[in-house]
């Protein structure tokens, strides 16, 4: 650190390489951020039986304990989450279909802190009737968000009133949907069960075109950073397809993982290139997919427990090998997440890998694994549903990125909404005194093993001593 001031200080080293040094070592340190809590107001029941009132209250203080601990974000489990463009304000849409609003900026940084929803949507019948999965703030304006649901509908909120300004029947559940964040149309892509994916315009409040070429249901969705018009999809025929919103077609072509020179080009940045309307991304489902921040690479990822990454402008499978410890099989969309542009060395970026219990993280380009992050928590929950409480397994189902290097937080079935925060100076000093806290703990009971053994000997000797005669 001192070596990396004298360098700026000198002006050896330029303010955005300080920058951006200094933020990807932040990145680096990511870790489970404990400290932070998110509490919905929801209540554990606790039955006391009649015969152990008595005995229920000399352990009251316990148990209160214990209620206190338990909190959720969502009792019935949180489905997905969303942060605004001026990453203050995170979005968390339950499986029970409700969606609360969290201000991140309340808590002083480096404080423990629980988290309150700052509103929630009221339940009325212009809301969605089952789980949401899939909750969207627009690009340039955090006034308003979208949410998509297992009930066939796409709604549009005001963030301000969080009344609902507009409803959108697909006629099919919605897996997921996406916005562009830099084209000046307001096209909604959904991915559906049905086999094409359906493009909705806000202005005009209809569904414009559908763009057809999957054979199944489609369960993921990215527009380009770049390119306003380009929209890559993934369904559960195994193919990650490319397109132009502006062609009658609209096909671009396949994502073919034999392929690793490249045929199939993004029309402007490949016209020498031939489109390939066959071929298979993946051995099965396609579920997750995302660009790196200069639009350069495409990310997939697919139930076959593979990650692909490709060269957007050719296609082309660069052949990153991920590893044999990746686990993906839900019928839903995987949210991986790429580090944001600027924030790592150049062909430097992360992958963040939601595991199911544990978030991986690896080196874009080599698929070397960097770090293994275990969720904490039991592996089996209890939550709420509809007919009463039942048990899933432990997983993650959404995870957003806040700002450069403000960590990132992901979304849980057992409820819960969890921070993954750089480390800090704090962190440091609260692991040293742990360590010495611990190190006094052994030396103290090491003391106390010496003169029990100092004892015993004693009483040993003592025995010993004495003549013992047998009548």
């Amino acid at each position: 650190m001192n070596q990396l001031l004298f360098d700026r200080s000198t002006g050896n080293l330029g303010p955005q390489a300080f920058a951006r040094i200094q933020t990807s070592q932040r990145i680096h340190s990511i870790q489970p951020g404990p400290r932070l809590r998110f509490s919905g107001g929801e209540k554990e029941a606790v039955l006391v039986d009649d015969d152990e009132d008595q005995a229920s209250q000399s352990r009251a203080p316990l148990q209160e304990k214990n209620t206190e601990s338990k909190i959720w974000a969502h009792q019935s489990g949180v489905n997905s989450l969303a942060i605004d463009i001026d990453n203050r304000l995170l979005l968390s849409g339950g499986a029970d279909s409700s969606i609360k609003l969290w201000d991140l900026d309340e808590n002083i940084p480096g404080a423990k802190h629980t988290f309150k929803p700052s509103s929630i949507v009221p339940k009325t019948s212009l809301t969605h009737k089952f789980g949401i999965t899939q909750l969207r703030f627009f690009p340039f304006d955090s006034g308003a968000f979208l949410s998509t649901s297992y009930d066939h509908h796409l709604k549009i909120y005001s963030t301000e009133t969080l009344a609902v300004s507009g409803d959108f029947d697909l006629s099919s559940i919605v897996y997921t949907h996406a916005l562009s964040p830099i084209a000046n149309h307001l096209l909604v892509a959904c991915a559906t069960q049905h086999p094409t994916v359906r493009l909705v315009d806000l202005r005009s409040g209809s569904s414009t075109h559908s763009l057809a070429g999957h054979h199944g249901a489609l369960l993921s969705l990215a527009w380009s950073p770049t390119l306003g018009h380009i929209l890559a999809s993934g369904g559960i025929d195994g193919t990650a397809r490319l397109w132009d919103i502006r062609k009658s077609s609209g096909a671009l072509g396949v994502l073919d993982m034999e392929d690793s020179t490249g045929v199939a080009g993004t029309d402007e940045m490949g016209r020498s290139a031939r489109p390939r309307d066959s071929g298979k991304s993946h051995s099965a489902a396609v579920n997750g997919l995302t660009w790196t921040g200069d639009g350069s690479y495409i990310i997939s990822a697919g139930h076959d427990d593979r990650v692909r990454v490709w060269d957007a402008a050719t296609g082309a499978n660069t052949l990153a090998s991920f590893g044999p410890m990746l686990k993906n099989g839900h019928l839903s969309n995987l949210p991986v997440v790429a580090t944001p542009p600027g924030t790592t060395a150049p062909s430097k970026d992360l992958l963040f890998y939601p595991n199911e219990k544990e978030l991986l993280v690896f080196e874009l380009h080599e698929g070397r694994l960097l770090k293994r992050l275990k969720v904490p928590g039991p592996n089996i929950a209890a939550v709420r549903s509809r007919t009463g409480e039942r048990n899933v397994k432990n997983r993650i189902t959404g995870l957003t990125w806040r700002g450069q290097a403000g960590g990132l937080y992901s979304s849980h079935t057992d409820g819960q909404i969890r921070a993954w925060l750089p480390r800090t100076a704090e962190d440091d000093e609260l692991d040293e005194e742990e360590e010495r806290v611990l190190k006094q703990d052994d030396e103290n009971e090491s003391e106390g093993a010496k003169r029990k053994r100092q004892v015993l000997d004693d009483v040993f000797r003592d025995l010993t001593r004495q003549k013992i005669t047998f009548g």
